[in-house]
């Protein structure tokens, strides 16, 4: 523990003293937070009840892993790295350091004033370290992962105690595409008030780097109209053209009544383009982006289920490259192994066992800075979470290494697990019991969480019934 917490007792400026109060009711337990800002209070149950951070933590936690990401977003980093750069000695002068982290909440690099990044280096406000909400509770950084638009985190309205004399302000850009956070850049400044123009250069620096990420999609966009429309012209199969977070850009008429889509309607703008509603072929495209990132030649086949079809529809999915950057995939409804994709001949592995995956015998989860290595029949459930994968555990709630639902879904389809909704996937010997709802839902009833159920979706339904020979 730093010493320095104790020497100074923190400056509540916040409301006068009203937040710190409420806080240390809702520290004990009292669900009241009267004159806190719901912004914050939402902030506060995450921490208290989902994240269970302690608020008498003094330090943030070294990050567990890199997580992976995207080769574009290393161009983010660089332009949130520039701009942070450039406006450093405002902020110095100010008393205040900037801050730019990754999606994870791991801050990848800190400028500002010296004395103040000595200050900060007591509580780990520095490289390396993750300061999302589960791991560091409610601050500016990680608010900012978990909504939408700038925050502000004044002093109190911090979780952690030792916190309470920083003021931040953070703002996330996230992928256009995906909306999901792809880097935080954030202000902080310790027992001061935070720059004046500290709210409008982070909106005015998001907003700069979101535009070129809408720019870039628009042109993503129209480089998949130009692979599908080449690949039409050299296959009589059907198809789609669907980015990287698996919306349509444009399907054939065959394609369309199977994903449930307007037939031949060029979809160029990520804010129209077209959600086909079929969380199998979702989570699949997200699956095929994710393995074709790592290698280029990478193509795959399965079978998913399509509206109006009652059995499985066989596809071919093949990556879409951009200047070397994935922008989306190829989909070819009814092709098989043999059949080439647009002409070409192709070598394909399978999209849900890959050819040579060993089977894992272990699943990574964090407590806090610690790694434990859970053996697969501990695992009962993973539940995705915003940006977090939570794993229902016999040793209790833990969070996943694996900031991927899909990816840890995939590593575990051969060891008996089964993604039931987009949200779970289950460890298929842990299922007790299977409860039909009013309009014919199912529910399953987990060993060791008798009053919890995890519902199925429509259409992994049928994969459940045949899992459980119901």
């Amino acid at each position: 523990m730093k010493d320095v917490h104790r020497r100074d007792p923190p400056v509540i400026t916040t409301g006068p003293g009203s937040v710190y109060r409420a806080w240390e009711q809702f520290v004990r337990g009292d669900d009241q937070v009267l004159g806190v800002r719901p912004e914050v209070a939402v902030s506060w149950h995450r921490c208290r009840e989902r994240y269970r951070v302690d608020p008498h933590l003094t330090e943030a936690p070294i990050a567990v892993a890199e997580i992976e990401h995207l080769p574009e977003h290393d161009g983010v980093f660089a332009e949130l790295g520039f701009r942070a750069a450039t406006v450093a000695q405002d902020v110095s002068f100010a008393g205040g350091v900037v801050t730019v982290t990754d999606a994870s909440g791991r801050i990848l690099a800190e400028w500002g004033d010296p004395s103040t990044l000595a200050r900060a280096g007591e509580a780990n406000l520095a490289p390396w370290f993750c300061w999302s909400e589960s791991a560091a509770g409610t601050n500016g950084m990680g608010m900012a992962l978990e909504t939408h638009g700038p925050v502000l985190v004044h002093g109190a309205e911090h979780w952690c105690q030792a916190f309470h004399d920083w003021t931040c302000a953070g703002i996330a850009v996230r992928d256009v595409v995906s909306r999901e956070p792809i880097a935080v850049l954030n202000i902080s400044c310790w027992r001061s008030a935070l720059p004046s123009f500290a709210a409008h250069w982070l909106t005015n620096a998001a907003s700069t780097t979101q535009g070129q990420l809408r720019r870039r999609a628009r042109n993503s966009g129209a480089q998949l109209l130009a692979a599908y429309t080449q690949a039409r012209a050299g296959s009589a199969g059907s198809l789609a053209a669907m980015d990287t977070s698996g919306k349509v850009v444009i399907a054939d008429e065959v394609a369309s009544v199977l994903l449930g889509v307007p037939a031949a309607t060029p979809a160029l703008d990520v804010t129209v383009r077209w959600n086909p509603g079929l969380p199998q072929l979702i989570d699949t495209v997200r699956y095929a982006s994710t393995q074709a990132a790592r290698d280029p030649d990478w193509v795959g086949s399965t079978q998913i289920f399509t509206h109006l079809a009652d059995e499985p529809t066989p596809i071919v999915i093949r990556p879409v490259f951009l200047s070397g950057h994935l922008i989306g995939n190829l989909v070819a409804f009814g092709a098989s192994d043999g059949a080439p994709v647009g002409g070409v001949k192709e070598q394909r592995t399978r999209v849900d066992a890959d050819v040579g995956l060993a089977q894992p015998r272990r699943v990574v989860a964090t407590r806090e800075n610690r790694m434990l290595l859970l053996r697969l029949p501990e695992v009962t459930v993973a539940e995705s979470d915003g940006s977090d994968v939570w794993l229902s555990t016999d040793q209790g709630r833990l969070r996943a290494a694996s900031p991927s639902l899909d990816r840890l879904g995939g590593d575990l389809a051969d060891a008996g697990f089964l993604r039931v909704h987009r949200r779970y996937v289950v460890n298929l010997n842990r299922v007790r019991e299977v409860e039909r709802g009013r309009s014919g839902e199912l529910f399953l009833v987990m060993e060791g969480d008798p009053d919890g159920m995890v519902p199925v979706s429509r259409r992994n339904a049928p994969a459940v019934r045949r899992a459980l020979e119901i």
